[in-house]
Order: structure tokens, then sequence, then C-alpha cells
């Protein structure tokens, strides 16, 4: 029976003729597998849904068609494969499938390209803010009339870096856990993280030969943020750098490569052996360990309210559960984990009309839930006035493209083929440089030492945004950038390259020329990336009231924060930023727990 409901249900997906007859007569994935299954192929004998996670069902689904991986094998395409994700963790089938409603395409919440999957309607989210939820009181005050629904030392709210570091310190100190995420699937804005993590005077820089400290990385942090930082949280950055590092290290990390972010005077930014992503790695590294300690994770589930005693201690969490309604956890800590708000546009706009309209780099829950929850509980906020655009966000398919390709030997051209800015300045700069070009874009060109250079280009490549050619004045016909143009900027570049000095822009690394095999080009925009301000907090990660008193039990990390970016993050610092003040909070929540 197995074998012929994956028949059935894999010939539907990759539309065979011979099953497209009951595709079309059914509306739903429910009412498709119902002409040939019983309801308790995917629900539990008593029909009720297994939790928020949807666990069971998703179980229910790999035993039909098997795992993600299998799944990937048989949907392949010429250029890009849905199922073949970059998601960490055991990505949840039922993020895309609906079962009894049309399903929504959870890419396409990022990304622009054309999937074809039956029964889907267009990706739309309409979610109530934290405020709209709370309006009805019936639901919180039946939810708090009953007893708690888990008793536990502390609460993570959040599933990316920040989270997941914190819940996996906690946990680590003695602490017994609840990992709460709002998405289907895990990892934040972490899982998207390319580039690298930031960190000074390593055990890998030293093994390469990298001369760097700690006061070198203080002093770019403060320079990249316009000095208005919090010095002591800067200090907590840096210092703790080669810690987390090392940390991460020995729960099975790769960080070997090292290369250059903008606006670092060294090559600091470590990341996997040959250049793949950082942050869907860390992610990986962070759940496996998470998995190994048992650590209760719940998906689909918001942080509503914290809930304090009559001493303004924190005592527990309000939770809404997708599927599972309202009910509260008791915890003597509640650590905040929930990123930033570049995904709310409405937001963004409000704090800086230039950027309304800004499609964003972000995963789809990036909208500022944590920081509503962090002032109705009276959380003092600190620079949210400034918002980064990350310059180089693919105009085709919408994919963010790490800094790292510049940072590895890529130029920036604009359609009359010039170079017009340093390629490794920091964002806030090459992205206001790109805006000013001809139809407010520009071209990221580089040759196959570049590619070869940096793992990660391959998945570019693989989804189609990258044309190629094998000289610079075809590449320029095929993307309508002047070819003439194109060929002299590489060779200025080049030239510029044997003498050790980029005297047009003043770009400090030059790592390599562009002469070797292919050429490539990615076009490119800026996309609302990184949201600098948030929740205030003191340099042991504890969350301040506006009296800059400490709300006792109450813990940030990560992007909903402020104060460690200043006026600009660079390149490298946010994973960095998450994993360091994630440890922290994790650390200290647990040894505060242990006091109450």
């Amino acid at each position: 029976m197995k074998n012929f409901k994956k028949a059935v249900c894999i010939a539907t997906l990759l539309g065979s003729a011979g099953f497209m007859s009951n595709a079309i007569a059914a509306d739903n994935l429910a009412e498709f597998h119902g002409e040939n299954q019983e309801c308790d192929s995917c629900h539990m004998p008593d029909g009720e849904l297994s939790n928020d996670s949807l666990t069971y069902e998703n179980e229910q689904c790999v035993a039909c068609h098997g795992t993600l991986a299998e799944v990937a094998e048989e949907t392949k395409h010429e250029h890009y494969n849905a199922h073949e994700s970059h998601f960490p963790g055991d990505v949840a089938c039922t993020s895309c499938h609906s079962a009894h409603e049309k399903s929504m395409v959870y890419c396409d919440s990022c990304h622009s390209f054309d999937f074809d999957m039956p029964y889907t309607k267009k990706w739309e989210r309409h979610e109530p803010s934290i405020d709209e939820l709370l309006k009805d009181q019936s639901d919180r005050a039946a939810a708090l009339a009953e007893a708690p629904r888990d008793t536990v030392d502390v609460v993570v709210v959040g599933s990316g870096g920040a989270g997941f570091s914190a819940a996996v310190s906690a946990f680590d100190n003695g602490a017994k856990v609840i990992l709460i995420e709002k998405e289907p699937v895990i990892g934040g804005n972490a899982k998207l993280a390319a580039g690298g993590m930031n960190a000074a005077w390593t055990d890998q820089q030293k093994a390469k030969g990298i001369k760097d400290s700690v006061e070198s990385m203080y002093k770019d942090t403060m320079k990249g943020g316009r000095d208005i930082n919090e010095p002591e949280l800067v200090e907590v950055l840096t210092s703790h750098s080669k810690g987390s590092v090392d940390w991460l290290t020995a729960m099975g990390a790769d960080l070997n490569d090292v290369g250059r972010m903008g606006g670092a005077s060294a090559n600091r930014s470590h990341r996997p052996t040959g250049g793949a992503g950082v942050g869907a790695h860390v992610i990986q590294v962070l759940y496996d360990n998470a998995v190994k300690r048992d650590i209760d994770m719940r998906m689909n589930t918001r942080g509503i309210e914290i809930l304090k005693d009559d001493k303004g201690n924190v005592e527990g969490l309000l939770v809404k559960g997708m599927y599972k309604g309202y009910y509260w956890i008791k915890a003597d800590a509640v650590i905040l984990a929930t990123g930033g708000f570049a995904k709310n546009n409405e937001r963004v706009s409000k704090l800086d009309p230039k950027l309304k309209g800004f499609i964003s780099t972000n995963q789809p829950g990036a909208t500022g839930d944590g920081i509503d929850v962090a002032g109705n509980a009276g959380a003092a906020m600190t620079d949210l006035e400034y918002i980064q655009a990350h310059p180089t966000l693919s105009v085709k398919g919408g994919v963010m493209v790490t800094e790292a390709v510049r940072g590895n030997g890529a130029i920036l051209v604009n359609r009359e083929g010039k170079r017009f800015v340093n390629e490794i300045t920091t964002r806030d700069k090459a992205s206001a440089a790109i805006l000013n070009q001809t139809g407010k874009s520009a071209f990221l060109i580089f040759d196959d030492s570049v590619r070869k250079s940096l793992s990660k280009i391959d998945k570019y490549i693989g989804l189609g945004v990258v044309p190629s050619a094998d000289s610079l004045v075809k590449l320029g016909e095929k993307t309508g950038i002047d070819g003439k143009n194109l060929t002299e900027a590489v060779a200025r570049y080049n030239s510029q390259l044997k003498s050790g000095k980029d005297t047009d822009f003043g770009r400090p690394n030059l790592p390599r020329a562009l002469n070797e095999g292919n050429y490539y080009a990615i076009e490119v925009t800026p996309g609302v990336h990184h949201t600098m301000g948030g929740v205030k907090i003191d340099s042991k990660a504890e969350i301040m009231n506006a009296k800059q008193q400490v709300i006792p039990g109450l813990y940030g990390a990560g992007e909903v924060t402020g104060g460690v970016h200043g006026a600009n993050r660079l390149g490298g610092n946010a994973i960095s930023d998450i994993v360091t003040f994630g440890r922290m909070a994790g650390e200290n929540a647990a040894e505060y727990s242990k006091k109450n």
C-alpha cells in the first residue's frame, strides 16, 4: 500500500498524465488523497492534529513520499529545485503543502521563481499583530484561567542562531528549556546568511598566518556603526568572538575558511571549507545539538505576552499555537531571540521613508513580533531608525548574493560597463552607490577563479540567475552591459592588482585577477536587510526598561536587540552577534532560574 500511495502522490506532483485527471477533479491535497486513501493515512486514529508542529502528519508525508532528499531527486528541474532546500533541520512538508485548503509555496515568501505545484494559490500572509491579538482579552483570560500547559526554567522565543544558541547554552547550564518558533521551519534569518562569522585572533586565522586582534575588530565595528554603538556591547561581541567560534567548532562546526567582508581591516570572516554558506551550516549544527539534548522545539507557535508576578518578575509566557490555540508556559526566564522587522515594510518605511516599497532579503517571520512583546513588557528601545539595505539582492529570483562574492574578488559595474565604487565598502555606502546608477541596479562581474574560491556561487548558478560567457563582450551582449567598456574596466582592475593598489576607488584588498575561464554577471539591487535597532540590553543580555533597570528574568539576543551595531552593521558581524549574545543569554537565564 505504501508503494502504491507513493507512486500516486509522486506522479501527481510531477504532473504525470495518468493521474492528472484526479488532480484536476480535486480542489486540494486532502480531496485528492481521499480518492485513494483513508483519513488515517495522514491523521492520527482519533483524528486530532498531533501538535502545532504537525509532527505526526509530516511523518506520514515522509512515509509516503520519502525524505526531502529523496523527493528532490525525483523533482529535478533545469535550474532550481524547491525540494533541494537550503533550510537546515527537518523541513516540514506542510510548510508548503496544505491539506484542506490551497497550498502556498513557502519559497515564494522570499523568492520569485515560477514553482509548479498542484493546488496552489498565490503566496500571502495576513497575520494579526501582537497588539491585535491582545485586543480581544477573552482568549487571553481563558488561557490564563487554566493551569500552565508546561513548566520549565527557560523559554526561548525564536529558532534562529540566537535562539538555538540560547537554548543549547541554557540546557548545558542545567536549565529545562522549551524553544518556540512562529514559522513552520527553523532557522530565522540565520539560515540565509552566506558570508561568514567575524571573529578575531582565532586558531583558524593563526593557522593561515592572518594577523588580527580584538582591538582591531572593535575599532572596525565602532567605525562601521558610525561610533553610536554601545561600547560595552561591542566589547562583548569582539572579546567573545573567538570563544564563540571555539564553542561552535567543539559542537561540530567547520569554520576553517577565512575571508574578508566590507569594513574589516583583516580577514576574519569564518565559514565552512570551500566557502559554503555559513548560516545554514551553523543552524544545522545548533539544531543537531538541540536534538541530541532532546530540547522541546515547537513550530507554528507565537510568543504573545511576557507574564509577570506582582513584583514585576517574569513568571512565564503566553503563546498561541496555530492549531492548539492559546496557552501559557510557566518559566523563571524568557529569552527573546525573534529577529528584526525588515520584512515589515510598513514599519520600516515609517522609520525610514526612503525605504518605502523596498523588497527585503529576510525570511517571512522577520516582522517585529519580539519588539512588540518586549515593548508591552516595559522594555526600552534604541536605534530603531537605523535600517540597513543589503547592496546585492539578485534582481532575478530575489536571491541575496553574499558579500563574500565581492570579498573574494568580484567587481561591481553599471550598465555602461564601468566600475563606480569600492566593492567592499560598508553596505550603506555600496547600496547608495548602486541606487545612483542607471536603472537603480548594477552587475557583479567575476570569473572562474572567483567561482572556484567560493562554493556558494554554484548555488546561484544552479538557480539560473547568473548569465555567463567566454568573453566580456559576449557577456555584455547577454546582459545589456556595454561590452567594450566592461572589457576596459576589467583590464584596468587587473592592472591595478599587479601594483597592489586601487587608485580609482580605494578598494583595500585585491585578491585575484579576473582573467580565468568564463565570465559571469549577476544583476543586483539593494534590499532591506538588517534592522540595527531593537530592545535595549546590558552586557549580560538582560533587557532593560526605560529607567535603565533590568526586567528580572527577561533576556534578549540577536537582531531583536539594539546597540551592538550602531547605525550600520558590518557584514560578518551578525552571526558572531547572535551566537555570542545567544550563548550569554542562555547561560545567564539558566543561572537566574537556579536562584529563583
